[in-house]
């Protein structure tokens, strides 16, 4: 009954907003009463808990979200965008101009949060875009599969980080490992899947699509690459840097606060104001304007990001994931692939990969000793798994539909199947690992 009810309520959001055209926030905010009523949460406590969920999203996105946009809007105005797209473009050709966005996600995705990721990478893309009159679902998915990939499968995303530890595996080993798993599942689920997508219409937001600046206008190519990958080099820097050092340094807490990714999205937002900005002869006040729109550009994606942590947290604290992981604990398979079964159902139920994860793991951990489980392979194997069946409730299913301003028809065809593609090649992957190791 639990899982029906869940069906439902998930059933009701879709007729909400794809039938009665009913604002995709509001249908957020009443399909989590109807969801904790019905899951038998106390009445006192379903306010707070929708409470809860949209200050957590809040909490951990809005700094990340507004500053991007901000980034992405300094960035596509200032000409930045069109000439890095005229550097890819010269660099791999047209033809592969696709590898070229997979590359590039695969890369900045290795030290990058996702939410930052996509809210910088995506100027780039329409850049892309509309420059050369290309398809931004095309161009686009691959680079965000490749993404999603590298936060679902590799250290030191926080899911698999966490993972690791909680595991007892050997982070270099489950890295080595992750990237043998990641590239086919990129591969396929990126641009080999999109080919079968041209025929979708994405409009992306308008606020992206800018004027066609003539050569002598344009910044220089090393100061453009150097504005938008400064947030890589810095995240990259914060989250290696202190492998290196002794325990107790003092510098930790240090490098922790400068590699926090608000802080970086500031820092680097500061610095782009400057060289693309003031450095160029634009007035503070002009500036200052273009991020006041750029905000409101982002304002309704925030509203429906922090519903859909609304709903994740009425899931959550009916412990509906502990309620379908608990039953599943019982069924006697191969523990890599329960692991992976756990994570794909408490991922459909929930919407998040991070919690989707964690849950696993404290109920496949006793399970792994008496098998003899890789460690590593199972990192892998649960990080696969919590990528699976992204829809309504899950703020990455949202950044794409509504960045990409997409029907949600659309979104399922696009964006959650080349999710649950990824997901079912990172399974495949771990099993022909396994089978050799």
């Amino acid at each position: 009954m639990t899982i029906l009810a869940v069906l439902l309520c998930i059933l009701l959001l879709i007729v909400m907003i794809s039938v009665f055209k009913i604002n995709a926030f509001l249908s957020f905010l009443i399909v989590s009463i109807i969801a904790g009523i019905s899951l038998g949460l106390p009445l006192s406590k379903i306010a707070g808990a929708i409470e809860k969920g949209m200050g957590d999203v809040l909490g951990s996105l809005v700094i990340i979200i507004t500053t991007g946009a901000m980034l992405g809007k300094l960035v596509a105005e200032s000409g930045a965008a069109q000439k890095i797209a005229e550097v890819m473009m010269t660099t791999f050709g047209k033809k592969h101009i696709q590898w070229a966005m997979v590359i590039t996600g695969f890369i900045i995705g290795i030290p990058l949060y996702y939410g930052i990721g996509f809210v910088l990478m995506v100027p780039l893309i329409f850049s892309v875009v509309y420059r050369y009159k290309l398809n931004a679902i095309y161009i686009g998915l691959p680079m965000l599969a490749a993404l999603s990939v590298t936060h679902g499968f590799l250290p030191p995303h926080p899911s698999p980080a966490a993972l690791v530890v909680q595991f007892e595996a050997n982070m270099g080993l489950t890295l080595f490992y992750g990237m043998i798993v990641a590239i086919p599942a990129i591969v396929v689920g990126g641009p080999i899947f999109a080919k079968s997508l041209k025929h979708i219409e994405a409009k992306p937001l308008a606020s992206f699509r800018t004027k066609e600046l003539p050569e002598e206008a344009l910044p220089g190519r090393w100061v453009s690459l150097f504005t938008a990958l400064l947030p890589v080099l810095l995240l990259a820097f914060a989250s290696f840097l202190p492998l290196t050092l002794p325990p107790g340094s003092a510098l930790g807490p240090v490098i922790s606060f400068i590699g926090n990714p608000s802080i970086v999205m500031l820092t680097v937002l500061m610095i782009a104001t400057y060289l693309l900005g003031i450095r160029r002869g634009q007035k503070m006040n002009d500036i200052m304007a273009l991020y006041t729109e750029a905000v409101k550009d982002v304002a309704m994606i925030l509203l429906i990001i922090t519903g859909s942590g609304a709903l994740k947290e009425i899931l959550v604290q009916t412990g509906v994931s502990v309620e379908i992981a608990s039953y599943l604990k019982g069924i006697s398979i191969e523990p890599l692939f329960l692991g992976w079964l756990i994570a794909a159902l408490i991922r459909f139920a929930v919407g998040s990969a991070t919690v989707a994860g964690l849950t696993t793991a404290g109920i496949i951990f006793p399970l792994m000793a008496g098998a003899h489980t890789d460690p590593n392979l199972m990192v892998l194997a649960v990080g696969a798994g919590s990528l699976m069946f992204s829809h309504v409730n899950d703020s990455g299913f949202w950044l794409f539909k509504e960045y990409f301003n997409l029907s949600l028809r659309d979104t399922f065809r696009s964006w959650a199947l080349m999710e649950t593609i990824v997901g079912v090649m990172g399974l495949i992957g771990v099993l022909i690992l396994h089978a050799l190791l």
